[in-house]
């Protein structure tokens, strides 16, 4: 479908094609909604610490909070750790990120500024009893009773304490006295102050927002905080909406913000246990129905407000089973009845089993939480929720919000925190206001692009789309005696939706001088899978340049046998379109992105854009993981050979494992792209610029370490043994998913705009671009993160030449929301990872056959 579309836009250039996975479409799509889960739960399932055990054990999750012990450090639940690495990337001889070009904007922003008194500061000691105590909520009860010395602004995990006092003494020895009346020294040693570019100084500062939303009765799901009585009901598709907010606070640029999303979390009224009962209507079928309906689904047990990703289902145990719990077996149903008070119905259900693979890696790789499925309900939508146009609808008029709703929203926020007693106590505590105003930027405006078509260049327009043009411009290259050899499959009971699709097809297509000539057309009987590769594969022996099949619906099994029997086996590019395709109202408009589409799929171009800088390679990288097996995935790169006379592009598949944070086969790929380069230019590139998509914030450290240097050194040795010079390079990460959003006068940023202060990060080389306009919600910017540059131009060209290239995707007549080359690998690697599952023949690498 039409995965590169952004939110409420009209439908881009694209295949009728199914999707098969969460997590397949591309981001425009997948963000309709914040909120909706996307991960493992937020610190793993945890079980009660007097029933870990090792060797495989398997235990109920549990969560009496008073039995946990966070890992993240300070006192309270607090969030995960690498959420709050602070990786210096910036280069040493960057004098200033700023960028001077282009026309000013002011915008606001959803952050709000956090007031510190001048001397404020992050003061760390380290916490020692004697006699020893193992358990951490004891020594945090016995340190509790010097709270009046210690002031109420302070956070303590059980080992460590943090404050904004400097006590007088370098070490401070205090006496405590436990309940059971056990006396107790306490040595308070200075360690000494959290600088800011510390991560434990975030994560401070985040634990101290979260207990100050403590006092807006907000309950903690996954990551974030949710407000199940404010909830939204849509009965008719059993589903709830709650509505939250996702926060993180840090500092910044010159001050200490609060970053503030509205959020919404997708909770289905519906339990496993309902869809164990549907699956139980085919009983020959019936486990392995249920395993494929429920493996990788996020549920959430409403006992403890957990979020766990189902890895398995065991149906040898049920409710009845027994484990050891304080010395003495007892089964799930006593368990539940005795810890919460819930009653389990049915004894004879399985058991689901789920283990947080992070988690395991590096703690107990063996631990096992064991699930009731009647007490776990299903969050997140899946693919025919995605695809029931009526339930989109209802959902977005909630979370699809206008950029004045969501300011209204996050004023509401601000005063909901400003006015809540216990809220305004912790940060008077902590010495720290919040500004009540949403944070101002000074933005630019980049200008307006020029598209380059056969005859002439046209202006992207105001809003960056050019579909208009195509009614006087004809396409940039296009094939020099038309398309004459390709073939057509379609059921014979729909031969008049055929020709009037190849009517409208063959009058767009002349209008924007591409020709085409009668195909041969082979008709079927029946829309069976087997018949159209039965079809295809006699097209394929007349060695078309194209097939296009017409098929009766988005059959997932169809179109991935048609796409794997063209790309894998036959080198044959192929267009599917369905027939509600073919009897849509707006055929021609349709036809004519069609019509494009066919252009690119036999390597030819349908505009590009002026570019100055000459010798230029862009480079475009992204992983998808396999739907069929989650240990695996694929990575692919899309490189450009030419843009300045031809536009063209290369592409190469690797696969590697889904659990890597970095690619191994990354170097290989890259240098197949320069293999290739250098075949049609006689030379190498003087210029890279390499687009690094699918990037977590954990991951960043790794991968500036390590990936970056190991490409640095290999580029050196490549252009070495070519007796060439090291070519200059920029390393750039990209990031679509943050929370970051940026408002002017009440509406959306126009398409071009650069903000590069203020929010942005002082130990980065950082800039957030607005590339795309956005016809309902609110626009989302991409962050991007220049982590290696030797190029030597300024942050403006940097900025521009970001900009221009979001204006040359082929499947929309418009910007898109990270560079071309990006989409491109995307795209890519979901049809490989989702349908083709095996590499593509290399006869297509430069074609976009992809599209």
């Amino acid at each position: 479908m039409a995965d590169d579309q952004a939110r409420g836009r009209r439908r881009q250039l694209d295949e009728d094609e199914p999707t098969t996975s969460r997590g397949s479409r591309d981001e425009p799509r997948s963000k309709i909604y914040k909120g909706s889960y996307s991960g493992g739960s937020r610190s793993g399932p945890l079980v009660p610490h007097n029933q870990e055990r090792a060797g495989g054990s398997q235990v109920p999750a549990a969560a009496p909070r008073q039995e946990r012990r966070e890992e993240c450090g300070p006192a309270d639940r607090g969030p995960r750790g690498d959420r709050f690495d602070i990786v210096n990337t910036r280069p040493a001889e960057l004098v200033s990120k700023l960028g001077k070009d282009g026309r000013p904007i002011r915008l606001q922003t959803n952050f709000f500024r956090i007031k510190t008194k001048p001397e404020w500061r992050i003061v760390h000691y380290h916490v020692e009893f004697e006699p020893s105590i193992e358990n951490p909520r004891v020594r945090m009860g016995i340190l509790s009773n010097h709270a009046s010395f210690l002031g109420s602004g302070y956070l303590f995990d059980g080992l460590q304490l943090f404050t904004t006092r400097k006590f007088e003494q370098e070490l401070t020895v205090l006496r405590g006295k436990s309940k059971l009346d056990i006396d107790y020294t306490i040595s308070i040693k200075c360690v000494g102050f959290i600088s800011t570019a510390e991560p434990r100084f975030l994560q401070v500062l985040n634990l101290i927002l979260r207990r100050s939303m403590k006092g807006l009765k907000l309950e903690l799901v996954g990551r974030n905080l949710f407000d199940p009585y404010a909830k939204i009901e849509i009965r008719e598709h059993k589903m709830e909406l709650w509505p939250g907010y996702e926060t993180s606070i840090r500092q910044h640029e010159k001050d200490i913000l609060l970053c503030t999303e509205i959020a919404h979390k997708v909770m289905r009224t519906e339990t496993i246990y309902d869809i164990m009962r549907r699956c139980s209507q085919n009983p020959s079928r019936h486990q392995d129905e249920f395993r494929l309906n429920v493996l990788d689904l996020i549920v959430l047990t409403d006992y403890n407000n957990k979020t766990y990703r189902i890895n398995d289902v065991d149906f040898g145990q049920t409710p009845k089973s027994t484990f050891s719990c304080k010395g003495r077996d007892i089964s799930f149903v006593e368990y539940y009845q005795s810890k919460y008070n819930i009653r389990i119905r049915d004894h004879n259900q399985p058991l689901l089993i789920s283990k947080n693979r992070d988690k395991a890696q590096k703690t107990n790789a063996s631990e096992l939480v064991v699930l009731v499925p009647e007490l776990c309900r299903v969050t997140g939508i899946n693919d025919n929720m995605r695809s029931n146009f009526q339930l989109m609808k209802a959902m977005g008029e909630y979370t699809r919000m206008n950029p004045n709703r969501r300011i209204d929203r996050l004023r509401t926020f601000n005063h909901r925190l400003q006015n809540t007693p216990e809220s305004v106590k912790v940060l008077r505590d902590w010495h720290m206001d919040m500004d009540q105003n949403l944070t101002e930027v000074q933005g630019r405006v980049i200008e307006q692009q020029k598209i380059v078509f056969h005859h002439g260049k046209v202006p992207s327009g105001e809003n960056a789309d050019w579909t208009r043009s195509f009614r006087d411009q004809k396409m940039l290259t296009t094939p020099s005696e038309g398309i004459d050899r390709w073939a057509v499959i379609a059921p014979e009971r729909n031969s008049y939706e055929l020709k009037i699709l190849l009517e409208n097809l063959f009058r767009a297509a002349n209008g924007m001088g591409m020709k085409f000539r009668s195909p041969h057309e082979v008709k079927i009987y029946d829309d069976r899978t087997a018949t159209y590769v039965r079809a295809l594969d006699d097209c394929a022996r007349m060695d078309p340049k194209l097939i296009l099949c017409l098929v009766p619906n988005n059959n997932v099994e169809r179109y991935s046998s048609i796409k794997k029997r063209g790309y894998v086996d036959r080198a044959v590019p192929t267009q599917v379109v369905t027939i509600k395709t073919a009897k849509n109202r707006g055929l021609m408009s349709i036809a004519t992105k069609i019509a494009i589409q066919l252009n690119c799929k036999l390597g030819y171009t349908p505009w590009m854009i002026e570019l100055p800088l000459s010798g230029l390679m862009t480079i475009g990288f992204d992983i998808a993981k396999s739907t069929r097996d989650r240990k695996r995935a694929y990575g692919a790169l899309v490189a450009s050979m030419d843009l300045q006379q031809n536009s063209t592009y290369f592409s190469t598949v690797s696969e590697c494992s889904a659990f890597d944070v970095l690619s191994n086969t990354l170097w290989p790929m890259i240098a197949k792209a320069l293999r290739q380069y250098s075949r049609e230019h006689k030379k190498l590139p003087t210029r890279i610029v390499f687009y690094r998509d699918g990037v977590s914030s954990g991951s960043l450290k790794q991968l500036f370490e390590y990936e970056v240097k190991d490409i640095v050194e290999k580029l050196d040795a490549e252009y070495k043994r070519a007796s060439s010079e090291p070519p200059q390079l920029a390393y750039i990460v990209v990031t679509k998913s943050m929370n970051a959003r940026f408002f002017a006068n009440g509406q959306n940023p126009p398409p071009g705009t650069v903000v590069d202060d203020v929010v942005t990060l002082p130990e980065r080389y950082d800039f957030y671009l607005v590339s795309q306009q956005v016809r309902q919600g609110t626009v989302s910017p991409t962050s991007y993160n220049v982590v290696y540059s030797n190029m030597g131009i300024s942050p403006d060209k940097m900025q521009r030449l970001t900009y221009k290239m979001c204006h040359l995707y082929y499947n929309w007549s418009g910007t898109t929301r990270v560079p071309a080359v990006c989409q491109y690998a995307k795209k890519l690697a979901t049809l490989v990872g989702t349908n083709l599952h095996a590499i593509p023949q290399n006869a297509l690498e430069k074609k976009f056959y992809y599209l």
